[in-house]
């Protein structure tokens, strides 16, 4: 099917940047997705993306197609699979954020394989907002507050996460007691979360707009940073345990907890049907629960 095909290599340069990233990922060499990309652009009368020496470019009519593209393409090939085979089969593309992908995920995802021996598996874990449908993952794992157009979420548990601070930082500053008592104290963020907390109280959520003194991706960096007396941060409560048993960190504003942030599962709309990611979401589910965080021992090494 010459259009398929042709399609896909422009889905993969657009998604990877270039013709050689895409001819990696294919297993082909960039003048083959080039001479495919064109004769698509031939196919349906218009340019897709601006080349130059640096960089490839998606033109106004590229990106309007392109979410289109992707939902035919998978709605193809799952036609043509379902034809061909029964069963648990086929291969899915999970994303999972770093640090519940390093403590939960990877195992599950494991144990997932090991029960469908048929399917092929890549997990990549990455600590920042990811669209599945337009970076072409069938599932999406992670506790990020972001929502997509396109994109079914499936709430799985909440993630709780807590205020923190060293004993260090706080030796010459106030404790702050209210979200009030935050503005002008040092603070580590998140990126993906944004320079925005809230808090939960009697009246209903207070957010504070902070004061960003350090920005990091990776949660265990930030705790790291916030034990060695750089600021105060909210972090997740499982990365916390260990530090404020050993009075590494304090637990502040205990009448102002964090609002939860959820786990959930980011599916493309046009792949929630499809057996195999049906049956990925629903092994997720159960092996979160009860979450895993919340069990004795889940955060030792």
């Amino acid at each position: 099917m010459p259009l398929l095909i042709d399609i896909k290599a422009f889905l993969y340069s657009a998604r990877l940047g270039g013709f050689s990233s895409a001819a990696r990922a294919i297993g082909t060499t960039p003048s083959v997705i080039s001479k495919r990309v064109s004769r698509l652009e031939d196919e349906i009368g218009t340019r897709l993306f601006q080349r130059t020496t640096r960089a490839l470019t998606l033109t106004p009519e590229a990106e309007r197609l392109q979410p289109r593209l992707q939902e035919l393409v998978a709605e193809m090939e799952d036609a043509l699979y379902n034809r061909e085979h029964s069963g648990i089969r086929g291969s899915l593309r999970v994303r999972a954020t770093t640090t519940i992908g390093t403590y939960f995920v990877g195992e599950s995802v494991n144990r997932f394989q090991v029960q469908h021996p048929d399917m092929t598996i890549e997990l990549l874990l990455l600590d920042r907002p990811v669209n599945p449908l337009e970076e072409g993952f069938d599932v999406s794992l992670g506790a990020l507050p972001q929502s997509f157009g396109g994109v079914t979420e499936i709430p799985i548990n909440p993630y709780p996460r807590v205020l923190v601070a060293s004993p260090l930082y706080l030796e010459n500053r106030e404790v702050p007691r209210t979200p009030a008592d935050i503005v002008g104290h040092e603070c580590l963020v998140f990126v993906p979360v944004g320079h925005t907390w809230a808090f939960s109280s009697p009246s209903g959520p207070i957010s504070v707009d902070i004061h960003a003194r350090y920005t990091v991706n990776d949660s265990r960096i930030m705790v790291d940073a916030a034990i060695k007396g750089l600021g105060l941060a909210i972090v997740p409560e499982i990365l916390a345990r260990e530090p404020l048993k050993k009075g590494e960190l304090l637990s502040l504003m205990p009448d102002f907890p964090v609002v939860p942030i959820w786990f959930k599962a980011w599916v493309p709309r046009h792949k929630a049907s499809r057996q195999e990611v049906k049956t990925f979401v629903e092994h997720i589910r159960r092996e979160f629960d009860p979450p895993p965080w919340d069990l004795p021992g889940a955060a030792d090494p």
